[in-house]
């Protein structure tokens, strides 16, 4: 099968993208033929299709009006990535295309050419991006659902975007407009990696039948599992506030003798450095080989997110490496941490609940490798690689069925 897989990011800048280069491995492992389209970028992985790449487009630097303006339509509208696309398309010929983060820098343009070539097409809903302009259902602190549905001049008032009014209109129009002209009634399918947000895009009015729930995957193999309890726990991820870093600091400043290891970076790191808390230490960004390494010597992990989680990649890893979560009760992280079997659940933004949880379970050492060896178990019977590919080919015949 020849497989058309479209992301605008084609390097590992976060879980999303990490998920998307992991499907193309898993394809091509399988014997499929991957046609890839992408951003061109210094970062980006190998490809055989890197001519047809769109070029950068950064929305966070200004060129002047002129070059700005231009972006700005580029947003709604991409002429260049219909046209690359379309030569992409006449030169493979593929069976279905696979989208996935589109908006922005190659924007919904493109679904229009790969309808004109009859081509069946899915996308996974990473995020929100479909519904709210800034992709997150979450501003001014909390979760957030003003927009609903489809009245984005609220994303203006509340300045949803980078607490911009110009950033925020620009994105709320690109909704409008997408909405106005139906671009999205024209994906065949769409995959909703966590039931919680299949059910969120469903009660936006976007047809039940087009949704399908499926997990994303991890490979347990390349995890080796440490279920004895280390010395410390950890928190890996954004440093930023809508992920509920701050709530878990304020939780360990009563929690003297429990040491947190945080592994990450973001907007918040000065604010925690000034917190003076002897028994946090900020260990930074760490690649993939040592994050691994320092969170199979923890004795559990923390995900205190307060935004609306879809199928958060760093739930399953701290399973594959033998640790529980503690985990807040937000988006589909409760789909993954199963109270009181592979973790567990706290009620978001609630410092005393987290501080609860983390008490009652640091000195359990029997609970904790329990816990450890479900998460683990968990992983590897309902999260593999093989469950996720078998079930994803059925998708996709289905389409190229009766699709076209």
């Amino acid at each position: 099968m020849k497989i058309l897989q479209i992301n605008k990011f084609f390097y590992r800048k976060g879980g999303a993208e990490a998920l998307f280069l992991d499907l193309i491995d898993l394809l091509e492992a399988n014997g499929h033929e991957v046609i890839s389209f992408s951003m061109k970028d210094a970062r980006n992985q190998p490809s055989n299709y890197a001519d047809y790449f769109i070029n950068p487009v950064d929305y966070n630097v200004r060129e002047g009006i002129f070059r700005d303006i231009k972006r700005a339509g580029h947003l709604i509208y991409s002429v260049e990535a219909k046209r690359k696309l379309e030569k992409l398309i006449r030169a493979t010929k593929p069976d279905i295309a696979h989208l996935h983060n589109i908006a922005h820098q190659i924007s919904p343009s493109i679904i229009s050419v790969l309808r004109k070539h009859k081509i069946p097409i899915v996308q996974t809903l990473h995020d929100y991006e479909i519904i709210c302009p800034n992709y997150k259902l979450f501003t001014e602190g909390a979760p957030c659902e003003r927009c609903k549905i489809h009245k984005y001049h609220e994303a203006i008032i509340h300045r949803c975007l980078k607490n911009s009014y110009s950033f925020s209109a620009l994105a709320a129009l690109e909704l409008s407009v997408h909405k106005l002209i139906r671009v999205y009634d024209k994906v065949n399918q769409f995959i909703a990696p966590s039931k919680f947000l299949a059910n969120k895009i469903i009660s936006w009015n976007i047809p039940e039948k087009k949704l399908i729930q499926l997990y994303n995957f991890l490979d347990a193999k390349e995890y080796k599992p440490n279920f004895e309890p280390g010395e410390y726990i950890v928190y890996f991820g954004r440093l930023e506030r809508d992920k509920g870093i701050m709530t878990l600091v304020a939780a360990l400043k009563d929690l003297p003798n429990i040491k947190l290891k945080i592994l990450g970076d973001g907007e918040l790191m000065e604010e925690i450095k000034n917190k003076k808390l002897n028994n946090i230490e900020l260990v930074g960004y760490k690649k993939k080989e040592e994050l691994k390494e320092i969170v199979s010597q923890s004795r559990f992990a923390i995900l205190p997110s307060e935004i609306y989680e879809n199928n958060p990649i760093s739930v399953l890893e701290a399973f594959a490496l033998g640790k529980p979560v503690i985990g807040a009760k937000s988006g589909g992280i409760p789909e993954l941490v199963r109270d009181n079997k592979t973790g567990f659940i706290f009620e978001p933004g609630d410092a005393q609940d987290l501080q609860e949880k983390i008490s009652y379970l640091y000195d359990k050492r029997e609970k904790i490798i329990e816990m450890g060896r479900a998460g683990r178990r968990l992983v590897e019977e309902e999260f593999s690689p093989q469950i996720h590919y078998q079930k994803l080919i059925e998708i996709y015949n289905n389409l190229i069925k009766n699709g076209r």
